[in-house]
């Protein structure tokens, strides 16, 4: 009986050669390789130890990279765009100022939607570097109460057309907007970070307070930050320094009975 080629290798069995050769029907009645030869031929059938497979070539990574790098440019043309053509601006224009077309941004964002909260996300990130770096600074307690919202405020009046697609999200069709507040993570994050603020202001053990009044204060400033925009922002005749001033002594006649 004749062995299939796979079969006759696993059993030391070479077909096909010439009578008289080793291995051969001539030279071994059967064609089964003995002794070294077969030693030799079993082995090179066994995976070579220098040959090593990898389930990730390193394409997959390389691809990863260059979407993440994308769709950091691809935000950051939505930016642009924004400022450029005020926080009501559509795809078309976002688009356009992209260089791309609206297929790219949904191919990486999947709807207006995913593109929104991927530049929130951007935007909530410098806000936060913005209070970090306030609270850095240092000072007494109630200097670091001001300085935090002070850098809230300058960023609003540093980019009003950003902070206002932020807030109110004009691109996010009433469809494809999640349940509730449109813009709470991004609130959250920020009041996450104050938070941490104010419990180093308030001291041990003030977990609890210190996330409410968190909460509470980027809540409040938020709110100031959209009717001084509403009234004109610095051109209706209140700085973003004096209006600073008011909301973080506001802000100390609570905090300021604890600590």
């Amino acid at each position: 009986m004749r062995l299939p080629p796979r079969t006759a290798a696993r059993r030391g069995v070479v077909t096909g050669l010439a009578p008289g050769v080793a291995g051969g029907p001539g030279a071994g009645g059967h064609g089964n390789l003995s002794g070294t030869d077969g030693i030799r031929y079993r082995s090179s059938l066994l995976p070579s130890t220098l040959v090593t497979t990898s389930p990730a070539d390193g394409r997959s990574a390389r691809w990863d990279g260059h979407r993440q790098a994308r769709r950091r440019e691809l935000v950051e043309a939505t930016l642009r765009a924004v400022r450029a053509h005020g926080a009501g601006v559509g795809m078309d224009e976002i688009a356009a100022v992209a260089g791309t077309s609206k297929t790219v941004f949904y191919r990486h964002f999947t709807d207006r939607a995913g593109l929104y909260g991927a530049v929130a996300d951007r935007v909530d990130a410098t806000i936060v570097r913005g209070v970090t770096r306030a609270a850095g600074a240092g000072g007494d307690p109630r200097d670091v109460v001001r300085g935090v919202v002070g850098a809230y405020l300058h960023l609003v009046e540093d980019d009003p057309e950003v902070y206002r697609f932020i807030v109110n999200a004009p691109i996010v069709p009433a469809g494809e907007r999640p349940a509730g507040d449109v813009t709470a993570g991004m609130t959250g994050r920020v009041a996450e970070r104050v938070a941490e603020i104010v419990r180093g202001v308030l001291g041990p053990g003030t977990d609890d307070d210190a996330a409410l009044r968190g909460v509470a204060l980027v809540g409040m400033v938020r709110a100031a930050a959209d009717a001084w925009l509403a009234a004109g922002g610095a051109a209706g005749g209140r700085s973003a320094d004096d209006l600073a001033d008011a909301l973080a002594t506001l802000a100390w006649e609570g905090l300021g009975r604890e600590v």
